[in-house]
C-alpha cells in the first residue's frame, strides 16, 4: 500500500462560457442551461498539507467572505464525514489571482480542486463521478471543474460531454462592477425559453449569452466594455458577467489590444485550455 502524500498544490484554472443558452426553469427554481465551457491559463494556487488534528484550517481566509460561506472551507466539511480516520485533517492556502465574482468560476474552481486534493490526501479512493455528484451541491460550475476537460452542458451544468473548442487567446475584460449572479437568475426580463439545440454542436460565435442583453441593460459598465472589445474581436460575456472576453487568433493581436483598453476597465490575456491543469500530476 502506498503512503498518502503529505502536502499537494493545485493549478485551478478559471473558465469562459463561450456560450449560454436557458432553456427553461425548473419548478424547484434552478434553471436548465445548455453552454460550452473551456478553461483559460489564469490560475488560483491551493495548497493543502496534511495534518492529524482532524480539523481544517483555512490559513488564507477571504476578505469579506465567512468560512461558512467560503466555498474551499464548505467543499472540505463535504468529505469529512468520508474520512477512514477522524484525525484527518488539512491546513489550506489560497493564492489568488482569478478576479471574485466576474463569472470566470474561481470560487467553483477552488471547490472543486479541494475536493480534488483531500480525496488524494485522505486516500478516499472517489473517482470523478462521484466528486461531481458532490461538486454540485457547492455550485453549477464545480462539476466541470472535476471534469477537468472542456464540455458542453445541459441540466443544470451538471450534464458534460467532453468537447474541443478550437485553440484561442482571450482578452478577458473586468468592467469593474460586481454582477449577482442570483439577482440576474431572479430577474424577470431573464429569457429562459431558448430552444435546446439539437444538431451536431456547430461553432459557438454563432451562439449567444442569454443573459447579456439584460445585464449590459442593468450595467451600463458592461455594456461599454462589450461595445469598446467587439470593435477589436468577436465579443461576449461570460457567466453573468460582469467579464465579458474578446477571441483573437494570436498572444500578440490580444496583447495589442489590452495595451489600448480604456482605463477604466481592468483586464488580461490569456489562452484557451480544453484540459484542466488541476489534475496534472495527481
Amino acid at each position: 500500500m502506498h503512503a498518502l502524500p503529505q502536502d499537494i498544490t493545485i493549478h485551478c484554472p478559471a473558465k469562459l462560457n463561450l456560450f449560454l443558452h436557458i432553456t427553461a426553469q425548473r419548478n424547484d427554481g434552478y434553471h436548465e442551461l445548455e453552454t460550452l465551457f473551456q478553461f483559460i491559463d489564469l490560475c488560483d494556487d491551493l495548497h493543502i498539507s496534511a495534518t492529524t488534528d482532524g480539523r481544517i484550517d483555512l490559513l488564507t481566509p477571504l476578505q469579506d467572505v465567512s468560512h461558512e460561506d467560503n466555498l474551499v472551507y464548505r467543499a472540505a466539511m463535504l468529505l469529512m464525514p468520508l474520512r477512514k480516520d477522524a484525525q484527518q485533517g488539512a491546513q489550506i492556502s489560497l493564492h489568488k489571482r482569478i478576479p471574485m465574482g466576474g463569472g470566470l468560476g474561481g470560487g467553483s474552481s477552488n471547490a472543486a480542486s479541494t475536493l480534488i486534493g483531500l480525496n488524494q490526501l485522505w486516500g478516499l479512493g472517489l473517482d470523478r463521478r462521484q466528486l461531481a455528484d458532490l461538486g454540485i451541491q457547492l455550485g453549477a460550475d464545480v462539476p466541470v471543474f472535476i471534469f477537468g476537460q472542456a464540455a458542453f452542458a445541459r441540466g443544470v451544468g451538471e450534464q458534460l460531454v467532453a468537447v474541443e473548442p478550437a485553440p484561442a487567446w482571450y482578452l478577458v475584460v473586468h468592467p469593474q462592477v460586481h454582477v449577482s449572479t442570483a439577482s440576474v437568475f431572479q430577474h424577470p426580463d431573464l429569457p429562459r425559453n431558448s430552444a435546446p439545440i439539437t444538431t451536431e454542436l456547430s461553432e459557438w460565435a454563432s451562439h449567444r449569452n442569454d443573459c447579456q442583453s439584460l445585464v449590459a441593460s442593468l450595467y451600463p459598465p458592461v455594456a461599454k466594455a462589450i461595445d469598446w472589445l467587439v470593435e477589436y474581436a468577436p465579443t461576449r460575456m461570460t457567466g453573468t458577467g460582469a467579464c465579458v472576453f474578446g477571441c483573437f487568433d494570436s498572444q500578440a493581436a490580444a496583447q495589442k489590444a489590452l495595451a489600448a483598453m480604456p482605463s477604466a476597465f481592468s483586464g488580461f490575456v490569456a489562452q484557451g485550455l480544453n484540459t484542466s491543469p488541476a489534475w496534472q500530476g495527481l
